[in-house]
């Protein structure tokens, strides 16, 4: 069981890093307005690797019994992830003024930058 937990840990800190990569480099793509934003991959890959972050999320979640809306940490991080999801979609689709679309990429940055620091301190108040 701990080899299994171990290789699940490791899918699931490889996909938060890929994630948030990808969302990094579709950030700036947006703010150069280049092209390659519209490539097919570039609209499939991420749904792919959340994908693998959400169901290697939850198995963890399951494997160490801590429960959003049981433990405030892991509540912080799924409020914290439902805010940069919806940042994230106005950031690289639907902000229509490119200032907008900025802070708002701006902002999940910062609300992933804090999921990342929640799930290593498992603190809701990692600072």
């Amino acid at each position: 069981m701990a080899a299994f937990y171990s290789a699940l840990k490791h899918l699931h800190v490889a996909a938060v890093a890929l994630s948030g990569a990808l969302f990094f480099l579709r950030g700036l793509w947006m703010l150069l307005d280049l092209p390659r934003l519209q490539r097919r991959w570039v609209r499939v890959v991420p749904h792919v690797i959340d994908s693998a972050l959400l169901v290697s999320a939850i198995a963890l979640a399951v494997i160490i019994q801590q429960y959003p809306f049981v433990h405030a940490w892991l509540t912080a991080k799924v409020v914290a992830l439902l805010l940069y999801i919806g940042m994230g979609m106005i950031a690289i689709r639907h902000g229509r003024q490119k200032p907008l679309r900025v802070a708002a990429w701006l902002i999940a940055l910062l609300l992933f930058a804090y999921i990342v620091a929640v799930a290593r301190r498992h603190n809701p108040w990692p600072l």
